[in-house]
């Protein structure tokens, strides 16, 4: 059989075969992309072999499947029929009888689908891939496979799910988001679209469950179901299962949060003031809601604490039905283990991963049962008492039901201490809450059986203080410790808490593609993953600087939560605090240019996963840092500490405003509550339930204290903004008054009005030097005043009344030198002046500089006092660390 190949560049490693002759097609080995997967589809070919899914004469091939198929495949189906007419503007027909045409899209499962299993029959489609596999699928061209065709692009899948990754992988590839929906990301337009001749297999899964958990979930989520469909209900519930699949999961927590008395968790809130109940519970709020899991697709479990299949929220509505009501299994066995029973005999039918063991009612610990070893030891009994209803309710040995019991908190000190656990059993390992793995099998031990899951999190609602508003996690991070994960053999579960998911897309993508396959990801090709993702989402020309602006807020928002950062995180004095804030508003700039030059129909999903976030932790970098200002300057009674006030005020109301624009013009409302999570006033792990604005300090024109600064030696130097002296001197008729904002820093001090003599007048700067020296050089930075005056403008200066020295300090800007000095002072805006003055000891060891202005019109800019350490720059150094008097 003659073969010929054609080569395709792909990222990471793509095989396409082209053949010319396929009876029977010869499969490639393959290898998986962890998501990050190359373009197999193009608009124009003059190749015979490629595909047409629409050609371009704008005909398109048919999809043909078999009615029996699984419900959730034939659903995907109809999604990919959605998709291509959402790119191509072609609608695909759809059909399960009927002769063949010349081109066909042939979809189906192994083993369910009768058009599938006669291609293998006939040796058209070889299932090496496929037979026997977990969750796989193969994409594969065949040339001629019927009488009546001319070829037929086949997706076959393994099982279920296999086929659902297939039918969205070619979505995926025809320009369809996974995040189309939950991002608002436009599909890519193309005119036609043609699959490259060849074969891939996507292998199986690396990690065999892969999901997510979405908790905490109030007020934003929550609210935003509510609003927009009724609640948390299978309206909802619906996209979050799409989304899974097309990021190839499989598994989800569901919400489950429940509303308490405020800060008083033993005292439920059963229902809100229209009737609601305020908490969420998956199986009771809507029935629709398991049922519809299992056909999409979904396997289903409970969060860590809601032991078999059964929610916090089942318990807390319905406990007075369960013997005496306590969630204590050494006082109300039999009552807690009907509420068992009806958990599993709900789920039987449906695929699930149950949730095995028991904690304390609302997740806190289990009711102590006197020492560590009874309660382990009560523990073992309530999971063998689990394990035998698991075994009664589905007539099955209780090792084929998939379960998993999970070290989190004192749990893991339990297991530590010898808690056996069933052989068939999945032990769920934890992070710290913050994305630190906190346990991790031996690498060298003896291997569990069961396997071992890792539940990670970027979102969460607990102690030192919750991180729920946006995203902070870094996946330089995330694959630093989920590649240990792997590297240890937890390659049974993975979980994701998400919180209300909205905040954290980009984080929950690299978790899904990186849980496909780990071995696809090092710590080299991480950039590559974002600036695919940012292509993805915004287009291919929009991707390297979205990649970069996306980066490098998380690596900024991974620093500290908005939730933890106050006016003392960073340190003012050093300088650390207005670098960090500068560096966030220069990014937020950065992001806005982007934003601004992007077309329409990218402004919304580029404002969901870039623009807000760092524009609204710009603005609270900004805000912190002006609190930490204002409490400066009010403990040293400047006046200027009312700006800072004004502008704290600024940014909290600017923080409102930017939340409500997400919330209500974003998509046109569509995502309305999704950042109704307080952020601001935390003083506890739970914080307020609204945001709070800072203390701030305002002074009064009396309270204000005018100079008394004293200004540090530092690395050989000291720099002072001309504002910032030690005293003044003024006369009867003058004062000396600060310019705001003039100049290349703070601003400019002079004594006016012009139009007044300056006999008598003098400001003094007081420094402390480290010099021995008898002498020193001084510079004085003036604002760019012209000689006005005949003779131009002079100045005297001293040290602690010593030897004054007087200069002239632009005599020679005239015409004569008007091409080498005045035309030149004129354009830069400052005259640059230097003088060495005499240093006379003191007692107190500081020295105080004083400076006369012998006409007037002299504006003070800065002044550097040079022990060694002085250098050139244009803004003239930054100042020098001082204290108020």
């Amino acid at each position: 059989m003659r073969k010929f190949f054609r080569k395709i560049r792909f990222y990471r490693s793509w095989i396409l075969v082209c053949l010319l002759e396929i009876i029977p097609f010869s499969p490639t080995e393959a290898q998986q992309t962890g998501g990050l997967l190359s373009n197999f589809i193009v608009e124009k070919t003059d190749n015979e072999a490629d595909f047409p899914v629409v050609s371009a004469n704008h005909t398109n091939a048919l999809i043909r499947y078999d009615i029996a198929d699984f419900k959730g495949v034939i659903r995907a189906i109809n999604d990919l029929q959605n998709d291509i007419d959402s790119v191509t503007g072609v609608r695909p027909t759809l059909v399960t009888t009927g002769a063949p045409v010349d081109y066909e899209i042939i979809i189906g499962t192994l083993g369910k689908s009768k058009v599938i299993d006669q291609l293998v029959s006939s040796k058209k489609l070889n299932v090496k891939d496929l037979k026997g596999k977990w969750e796989s699928f193969v994409i594969t061209t065949i040339q001629s496979p019927t009488n009546g065709n001319k070829a037929c692009l086949v997706i076959a899948g393994s099982d279920k799910r296999g086929t659902i990754y297939g039918i969205y992988e070619l979505s995926q590839q025809l320009g369809v988001s996974p995040w189309y929906w939950w991002a608002d990301v436009p599909v890519k337009k193309r005119s036609s679209a043609y699959v490259l001749g060849g074969r891939y297999a996507s292998g199986e899964p690396k990690v065999r469950y892969r999901g997510i958990f979405i908790n905490d979930e109030n007020p934003c989520m929550q609210n935003w179901a509510r609003e927009k469909f009724g609640g948390m209900n299978s309206k909802m519930y619906a996209h979050m299962f799409e989304l899974i699949l097309r990021l190839r999961g499989n598994f989800l927590w569901p919400g489950m949060w429940g509303s308490f008395k405020e800060y008083n968790p033993s005292v439920p809130i059963l229902k809100n003031e229209n009737g609601d109940y305020e908490g969420n519970s998956f199986n009771e709020d809507d029935i629709e809601n398991p049922r519809l899991a299992d056909e999409y697709g979904i396997v289903m479990g409970t969060s860590h604490h809601e032991p078999m299949q059964r929610s916090q929220q089942e318990w807390i509505r319905n406990k007075a039905k369960y013997g005496n009501g306590e969630w204590n299994y050494m006082t109300n066995k039999e009552g807690i283990r009907k509420f068992f029973r009806e958990g599993i005999e709900h789920a039987k039918n449906y695929e699930s991963l149950i949730t095995m063991g028991m904690r304390g009612d609302e997740d806190e610990p289990m009711v102590d049962a006197g020492s560590a070893e009874a309660n382990f030891r009560i523990l073992e009994g309530i999971m063998s008492d689990q394990r035998q209803i698991i075994k009664e309710v589905t007539g099955r040995p209780a090792s084929e039901t998939p379960q998993v019991w999970t070290l989190y908190s004192e749990v893991l000190e339990y297991f530590d201490q010898g808690l056996k656990v069933p052989d068939d059993m999945m032990i769920l390992l934890c992070d710290d809450n913050w994305g630190d793995v906190r346990r991790l099998p031996e690498l060298n031990g003896k291997k569990h059986p069961g396997g071992y899951g890792m539940y990670y999190h970027v979102g969460y609602y607990g102690a030192p203080r919750a991180c729920k508003w946006l995203n902070t996690s870094n996946i330089q991070h995330m694959w630093e410790q989920l590649q240990l994960t792997y590297d240890y053999g937890v390659d049974k579960l993975w979980i994701l808490n998400v919180g209300d998911l909205k905040p954290v897309e980009y984080p929950m993508d690299f978790f899904m593609n990186m849980a496909w396959n780990p071995e696809a990801f090092n710590e080299k090709n991480l950039e590559e993953y974002s600036r695919k993702f940012c292509a993805q989402q915004f287009g291919e020309s929009q991707a390297n600087e979205a990649a970069r602006i996306l980066t490098t807020y998380c690596k900024y928002g991974s620093r500290v939560t908005a939730e933890m950062m106050d006016d003392r995180t960073y340190n003012l004095e050093s300088g650390e605090f207005k670098m960090v804030k500068d560096e966030f508003l220069a990014l937020e700039a950065r992001a806005l240019r982007q934003f601004i030059s992007l077309p329409n129909i990218y402004k919304d999903v580029y404002k969901e996963l870039v623009l807000f976030p760092v524009q609204a932790m710009a603005n609270l970098y900004d805000m912190y840092y002006a609190v930490a200002l204002n409490h400066k300057l009010a403990a040293e009674k400047d006046l200027y500490a009312n700006f800072w006030a004004d502008h704290v005020e600024y940014c909290f109301k600017r923080d409102a405003e930017l939340c409500a624009d997400y919330n209500l013009n974003i998509a046109n409302g569509k995502w309305n509550h999704m950042m109704d999570q307080p952020h601001i006033g935390y003083k506890t792990w739970h914080g307020p339930e609204k945001n709070i604005m800072p203390k701030v300090i305002r002074l009064t024109q009396e309270e204000g204290k005018q100079g008394g600064y004293i200004f540090d030696e530092e690395y050989g130097v000291v720099v002072m903004e001309g504002e910032h002296y030690y005293e003044t001197k003024s006369t009867d008729k003058t004062r000396w008054t600060v310019i705001p904002d003039l100049g290349r820093t703070l601003s400019g001090i002079a004594v006016m009005p012009y139009t007044e003599k300056t006999n008598g007048t003098f400001i003094s700067y007081k420094m402390n030097l480290t010099t021995k020296l008898d002498s020193i050089k001084v510079w004085i930075f003036f604002d760019s005043t012209m000689p006005f005056i005949k003779g131009g403008h002079c100045v005297a200066a001293s040290f602690n009344g010593g030897t004054e020295k007087t200069w002239n300090i632009n005599a020679d800007l005239n015409w004569k030198n008007c091409y080498s000095k005045m035309y030149p002072t004129g354009a830069a805006g400052i005259i640059e002046s230097s003088i060495l003055l005499t240093l006379p000891a003191t007692e107190d060891g500081y020295q105080k500089l004083t400076i006369r202005p012998l006409d007037p019109g002299i504006v003070i800019y800065k002044v550097v006092v040079d022990n060694g350490g002085y250098k050139p720059s244009f803004l003239k150094m930054q100042e020098s660390p001082y204290k108020r008097q």
